[in-house]
């Protein structure tokens, strides 16, 4: 009861009704993390993300409680029941150099993208130096080609984190974050090919650059063919949020249509935007001021406006959590997955929640 009406004065938050806590990973000594670094992909009831393995050590409470000295290996985890039970893969393809994969380099056949089964990631080296890396598969995620080389765009660092939207089999839009002019994180900005990765065109900046920073965008097509992104911005340690933007003209100039959501404290944590069963649009994220709840909030009308946040949990035991990617069952239900620790050990586990949108919301 506590809890509710500590939810309740802190923002007049929602609760859902009989969300479902699962576990995807948790693993002594090892710390999960970061969903939203890697992707989310589904096929009805199969689920495949994304996440990292690094190596728990207890550190400063400011501090991700990880060895920043041993690698975040990349993990995946499956679901064949739509997020009741998951299983881990760890595919070597998936390796990047520097942890025993194979040496990047560039792609020479088109990727076709509208092939089933077909699924692709980007991710960085350094957030705020250097070129990222593309893996692609072609059969969900259980073999993976690359790493493949990645353009600058002029850029000093490219830190790419996986969100694109697909037009047809040689034309995606890919929306990444660039390091900025004095070489720190960073803003966003859309890219695309039109030959199926062979090479890329930079399309635009996503809003000025900022003062802290603006990344990791996540985004999907409406329904008069517009793009609605939605981005991570801090402004300070204590002030963060997240912000949407919209484009009318495939991603070469955009229009803000205000923040959407409140991220907390240390940095805040980014967006994952889906377009649920019924049409509507649904934001889930978590904000990191206590009691550092898993949030979500719907649209009933394209984006331009948004119900009140609904709480799907709240009952972590610090700042250090979040990241999420949400995938939609056939059966119209959410699931949403994460990074999170409850107390019961000390590693961050991966979890996820199974939730029913409210209707009318």
């Amino acid at each position: 009861m506590n809890r509710i009406i500590l939810l309740a004065l802190a923002g007049h938050l929602l609760l859902a009704q009989n969300p479902q806590h699962r576990i995807v990973y948790r693993e002594q000594g090892r710390f999960g993390g970061w969903p939203a670094n890697h992707g989310i992909w589904s096929w009805g009831n199969e689920i495949l993300a994304g996440f990292s393995a690094a190596w728990y050590l207890p550190r400063d409470a400011g501090r991700h409680q990880m060895d920043p000295d041993k690698p975040e290996e990349p993990r995946l985890a499956r679901s064949l029941d739509g997020g009741q039970t998951w299983s881990i893969e760890t595919p070597k393809s998936l390796l990047p150099p520097a942890q025993g994969g194979k040496p990047e380099r560039p792609l020479t056949t088109p990727m076709d993208f509208t092939r089933p089964g077909f699924i692709m990631t980007i991710r960085f080296n350094d957030i705020h130096t250097g070129p990222s890396l593309l893996f692609y598969s072609n059969d969900k995620g259980k073999n993976w080609e690359g790493p493949f080389t990645f353009p600058l765009f002029g850029q000093k660092g490219v830190a790419a984190r996986t969100d694109y939207i697909v037009k047809n089999a040689k034309e995606c839009t890919v929306f990444l974050t660039a390091s900025k002019q004095n070489g720190r994180e960073g803003r966003p900005f859309a890219a695309r090919t039109k030959d199926g990765g062979l090479t890329w065109e930079f399309l635009s900046f996503i809003g000025p650059e900022p003062a802290g920073f603006s990344i990791m965008p996540s985004s999907l097509k409406l329904r008069d063919g517009s793009i609605l992104t939605t981005v991570r911005v801090k402004q300070d340690d204590d002030h963060n949020w997240i912000d949407g933007w919209v484009s009318k003209d495939e991603g070469r100039t955009w229009q803000a249509i205000g923040k959407l959501g409140d991220t907390g404290g240390k940095s805040g944590t980014p967006p994952s935007l889906i377009r649920l069963k019924d049409g509507r649009l649904c934001l889930t994220y978590a904000s990191r001021n206590k009691p550092f709840p898993i949030l979500a909030r719907i649209s009933n009308d394209e984006g331009k406006t948004w119900g009140d946040p609904i709480t799907l949990r709240a009952d972590a035991v610090a700042w250090d959590m979040g990241y999420l990617r949400s995938a939609v069952r056939p059966d119209g239900k959410v699931v949403s997955l994460y990074y999170y620790n409850d107390a019961t050990m000390p590693e961050r586990f991966i979890a996820a929640t199974i939730w029913q949108p409210p209707a009318n919301h």
